[in-house]
């Protein structure tokens, strides 16, 4: 039996950190993020949809797809964001699927899909339990800033754009506090493991 775990967190939680501490351990981690960008590299069938929708203008030299140049056209139009988002959500979506069915077969006990927007895509159905990287409010506005070389009101409504945290805390299994040190992070998250009854080498 595998268990499903779905693992998010609000921008700039440190979700990457958790991220990271489960590959140290070994177990197998589908990060949506990677499997989006392979979901429009060049051939796949939403590379192919979205040139028919927004014209070859969007392409590269080396015809893939000029994220930079799509960004902008979506950043500004909400009903071609939408578009992009129905043609590439249902391919990660199913390429998330098949790697959940690649460990199944090969009977791991946990696979790991990493999420940012688990709660607010809807996506909980694909996973068995939830854990959330949780940050304060200041700790989280002063980690954007320093990664993203960002004012204090970019980084405001970066994170205004995402579900509050509060929300989040009350919708997942298990909450990690990464406030502190990463020894209590790591501490915190092979707790949970254990609560699972998930065995760690």
């Amino acid at each position: 039996m595998t268990l499903v775990i779905g693992l998010t967190g609000g921008i700039a939680s440190g979700k990457s950190t958790v991220s990271n501490m489960f590959k140290e351990m070994e177990i197998k981690v589908v990060d949506a993020d990677v499997e989006a960008r392979l979901a429009v590299g060049k051939g796949e069938t939403a590379y192919n949809k979205i040139i028919a929708e927004f014209g070859r203008e969007i392409l590269m030299e080396d015809d893939e797809i000029d994220r930079p140049k799509l960004g902008s056209i979506i950043f500004h139009q909400a009903e071609k964001r939408q578009l992009l988002n129905e043609i590439t959500h249902p391919e990660v979506r199913k390429r998330m699927r098949e790697q959940v069915e690649r460990a199944k077969k090969n009977n791991e006990a946990v696979v790991v899909l990493d999420i940012p927007l688990l709660f607010e895509s809807k996506l909980t159905y694909m996973v068995d339990k939830t854990i959330l990287v949780f940050v304060d409010n200041e700790t989280q506005l002063q980690r954007l800033i320093a990664r993203n070389n960002l004012s204090v009101g970019d980084a405001e409504a970066r994170i205004r754009s995402q579900m509050p945290m509060s929300e989040k805390v009350a919708l997942a299994d298990a909450v990690i506090d990464n406030n502190g040190s990463q020894e209590n992070t790591m501490k915190q998250l092979i707790e949970v493991l254990k609560k699972w009854e998930i065995m760690i080498a």
